[in-house]
């Protein structure tokens, strides 16, 4: 189940705008041990100096965009076992966003700028408000193949077919201009909380590269680390 990210981070620390921005702060960061692999504690400790740092940042881009209701943002840990790294964004019953980590994704992470990219991107997700654009592009898509299936004269489960596959290429289509702004967004969380999201965005070298595929709903890592260069170099003038 879902718990907040400091408690279910406590339990494994016990089982063992745009403008020129100053140079990151210098951090300490736990050590590692050999290769990049951290320690479980030193791993939850630095997640949870993330948090502090990039939540506030996060709340503070958002409600300057004004573009959701709500910027309380609720960061979790997905801890149930055998997960494969990943984070996601969401927002719960009462429109509150939610950005979740797996403990493999916490775990899997170099260092604190790529944990605080990671976070920047999710959030980004949810100032942008691009899960209600999604529904709404998808909405659309279906509306209009369900039009065309009937026009043609299509059987009902035709065109319920019909709707599905629309409202799919619909999401689809959007999908990759998503993962840039939020790429593009979550870096300038990062600048600002102190990290540098051009070394956490090198975490994208350790992704399968999804290329330019038709459909597809990420595009190339090339152009995600990218957009996050540039806009690091646009925000400091470098």
């Amino acid at each position: 189940m879902m718990r907040a990210a400091f408690l279910a981070l406590g339990a494994l620390l016990l089982s063992g705008c745009v403008a020129t921005m100053p140079p990151p702060a210098v951090r300490a960061e736990p050590a590692l041990l050999s290769g990049d692999r951290k320690t479980p504690r030193a791993a939850a400790e630095t997640f949870l100096q993330v948090v502090t740092l990039v939540e506030p940042v996060a709340e503070a881009q958002c409600r300057a965009r004004s573009e959701v209701p709500n910027c309380d943002f609720r960061i979790v840990v997905d801890d149930r076992p055998g997960l494969p790294p990943n984070a996601f964004q969401t927002v719960d019953r009462q429109g509150r966003p939610i950005v979740g980590f797996t403990l493999a994704l916490i775990a899997d992470a170099r260092n604190a700028d790529e944990l605080a990219f990671v976070m920047g991107h999710e959030a980004a997700h949810h100032i942008a408000g691009h899960i209600p654009k999604r529904a709404d592009q998808a909405m659309s898509g279906a509306l209009l193949a369900g039009v065309l299936a009937q026009a043609s004269g299509l059987s009902a489960d035709e065109v319920r077919a019909a709707q599905n596959m629309g409202a799919e290429v619909a999401a689809r289509s959007y999908s990759k201009d998503f993962e840039l702004e939020a790429d593009a967004l979550g870096a300038e969380i990062a600048l600002i909380a102190g990290f540098d999201p051009v070394r956490g965005a090198a975490f994208f070298d350790r992704l399968p590269d999804p290329g330019d595929k038709f459909l597809g709903s990420h595009p190339p890592n090339a152009d995600r680390k990218a957009v996050v260069l540039a806009t690091v170099r646009r925000m400091t003038g470098a």
